[in-house]
């Protein structure tokens, strides 16, 4: 049983998360939260692991890729197409459609940016990322003079963030927000297709694996690098339209208030398995890991509740990074990695 924790992530994830459940459900069953933690407040929570979720899967493409590859500027891309986003849709009367697709080539373009410094020229990815999120963190602030974009185009986006029923399904059943059928789910599914059936898939594997090997195969290993960092930036351009969507307002610092989105992103990729020095990641780990933090974070606040809450959803975050990093160096030293 041990073995297989330590070798199958997705099952040392469903035991976690199975875990938080219980602890949680029982915490309140015994009053000692300061509201339920109920079924249609897990449901309602589902809005924050929209975003989490699909940068979470932006990483992994890029963390799988090898190198030390990692992405620190997801969430100023976030920022910087949010603002290009709300000037296209909000302000020169783009429709919705060529608005989304904007905002999906224009974080490309942000990703492109990264992918070529860091696959062709070779610089340091963590490096890279680094100077590339102050600078699109910067351009989204001076693009609008540090204003936000909330004109009533944008605001009435707000109600594509709204949580629906399932059809099929009795009214009882608790009502999911509408990002994760119409984001999510299908960022989820075309990501999960191109490593499990393509082989551009198969290729990342192998650059992340042993890139040198891979290039002696014949794989241009520069060329699936830089691909895996367009990929990831046009997700982080998609979860633009998300934030600006649930915020109801194109606002200059929705990806790097407070402690950011990448560190998140992050967190949830090395905790569903990715491995940092790249080679192994599976879609399924990065989502169950991201479903784990949300509704952990979502018990915090209830027992825990104001600002006390948030700092101690910090500490659980940083344990839980600690805890799958050496979980994955473990792992990988004596059974050979995970899966």
């Amino acid at each position: 049983m041990l073995r297989i924790l330590l070798t199958q992530r997705i099952a040392l994830l469903v035991l976690l998360l199975a875990t938080v459940l219980i602890t949680m459900s029982q915490l309140s069953a015994n009053n000692y939260l300061s509201a339920p933690y109920s079924t249609s407040y897990l449901a309602a929570t589902l809005i924050n692991a929209v975003p989490l979720v699909m940068l979470g899967l932006a990483e992994l493409l890029v963390i799988t890729s090898g190198r030390g590859g990692i992405d620190l500027s997801v969430g100023a891309i976030v920022s910087l197409t949010g603002m290009v986003f709300g000037f296209a849709y909000g302000e020169w009367g783009w429709s919705l459609s060529t608005a989304i697709v904007l905002a999906v080539v224009f974080g490309g373009l942000c990703g492109a940016v990264n992918g070529a410094l860091i696959a062709y020229l070779g610089f340091p990815a963590l490096i890279t990322t680094l100077a590339t999120y102050y600078g699109f963190s910067s351009l989204a602030l001076v693009v609008n003079d540090q204003r936000p974009i909330n004109s009533q185009p944008v605001q009435d986006l707000y109600s594509t963030a709204s949580a629906v029923s399932l059809p099929f399904l009795p009214e009882a059943f608790p009502r999911i927000p509408l990002g994760v059928f119409t984001f999510l789910i299908p960022t989820a599914l075309v990501v999960w297709l191109v490593l499990a059936r393509t082989t551009y898939g198969r290729r990342l594997y192998a650059i992340g694996t042993n890139d040198v090997a891979a290039e002696w195969t014949g794989i241009n290993v520069a060329r699936t690098r830089f691909t895996a960092y367009v990929a990831a930036g046009a997700i982080s351009g998609l979860v633009a339209v998300v934030t600006v969507a649930q915020f109801a307002s194109a606002r200059p610092d929705s990806g790097v208030s407070g402690n950011g989105m990448a560190l998140p992103a992050i967190t949830i990729a090395v905790l569903g398995g990715v491995a940092i020095t790249g080679g192994i990641g599976r879609v399924a780990g990065v989502v169950l890991a991201a479903l784990l933090i949300v509704w952990l974070n979502a018990g915090i606040l209830l027992a825990v509740p104001g600002n006390a809450g948030s700092q101690f959803q910090l500490f659980a975050l940083g344990v839980v990074l600690i805890f799958a990093a050496l979980l994955n160096g473990f792992s990988n030293r004596r059974y050979g990695g995970t899966s």
